[in-house]
């Protein structure tokens, strides 16, 4: 009996399997391609500050522009710039800007100074994207304001040049702690505040800050007047309130006697909660952000972590 020679089984398995391989790779790639060519290109900065690719502004006001932020960062190392364009092909707001400002690097390397500003002209969208160095002064509650109140209404009448004009200014002066920008509807202020709120409100903080107040005074060591020194912004906000100086310079004054008394008595905060089984746990953060410059408008290298605000009109 003649035995007919085959083709092991397992040459055919690998020719398979490479093949579907090589179709999966071109596939993935091809997919890769296809998703990289849809999203909007990142214009280069080209050491401008003012990008207007849809040409909403006038050239006068581009111009003025260019040159108040150039003259601001000349004075203060942060830099501003504006990009309009005319849509955000299918990307967010959010999406884009933080991509745009990742690769425009505003700011300086020991700062993280930079602001950028984006509006979309047909999607009728802007944001104000905030540099991590500049997120405590330029908050996100600023920059929704300034949205709302100066960008926006300018926005609705077709006044770009308007709306960014004061953008900017506005962007300035809340960095220097200089706008406060509330809206009409904004008028719970202490100043207007009833007696008997402020009274409660008083309460309220007074009892919280006693608290660690406390915790402070039987303190061992230095903390004691970290705890002192920290709380003195907190007893600061009573100023403006129904015997709001009182408590105020009361606490800076009878804090170090306290704990003078405290000291003499032999009384520490470890010895109490030894004695009554409880404890007390304190944390505080920090943290520090970086940036660094150049003489010429060309990202110092500044890094955003996605702080800012974003708005419509």
């Amino acid at each position: 009996m003649q035995l007919t020679k085959q083709t092991p089984s397992y040459k055919f398995c690998a020719a398979s399997l490479s093949r579907f391989a090589l179709n999966r790779a071109l596939f993935f790639f091809l997919l890769v391609s296809i998703s990289a060519a849809a999203q909007k290109p990142i214009p280069e900065l080209w050491g401008q500050r003012i990008h207007d690719q849809a040409h909403a502004l006038k050239q006068k006001t581009a111009d003025q522009l260019e040159k108040d932020l150039k003259f601001y960062e000349d004075s203060t190392s942060n830099q501003i710039a504006i990009l309009i364009v005319q849509s955000l092909d299918g990307e967010t707001i959010e999406d884009y800007s933080i991509k745009v400002a990742e690769k425009w690097k505003l700011g300086t390397e020991k700062k993280d100074n930079g602001v950028l500003v984006v509006v979309a002209i047909d999607d009728q969208k802007m944001r104000i994207e905030v540099g991590a160095g500049l997120e405590g002064v330029l908050t996100d509650a600023l920059s929704s304001r300034i949205i709302r109140n100066e960008m926006a209404p300018e926005f609705r009448r077709g006044d770009y040049d308007a709306g960014l004009l004061a953008a900017t200014s506005s962007i300035i002066k809340a960095i220097g702690g200089e706008y406060s920008g509330e809206d009409a509807g904004d008028s719970n202020s202490l100043d207007e505040m009833s007696v008997g709120g402020q009274i409660a409100l008083g309460s309220g903080l007074f009892i919280f800050l006693g608290i660690f107040s406390g915790i402070g005074l039987f303190s061992k060591g230095g903390m004691t007047w970290v705890m002192y020194f920290f709380m003195i912004p907190f007893y600061a906000a009573f100023m403006g309130m129904i015997f709001g100086s009182w408590i105020f310079f009361g606490y800076l004054v009878l804090y170090p006697l306290l704990r003078l008394w405290v000291k003499k008595s032999g009384v520490n905060l470890m010895e109490w909660q030894s004695a009554n089984g409880g404890g007390v746990s304190n944390s505080s953060s920090g943290g520090g952000r970086s940036s660094g410059g150049r003489s010429s408008f060309s990202g110092g290298g500044g890094s955003f972590g996605g702080g800012g605000s974003s708005g419509g009109w």
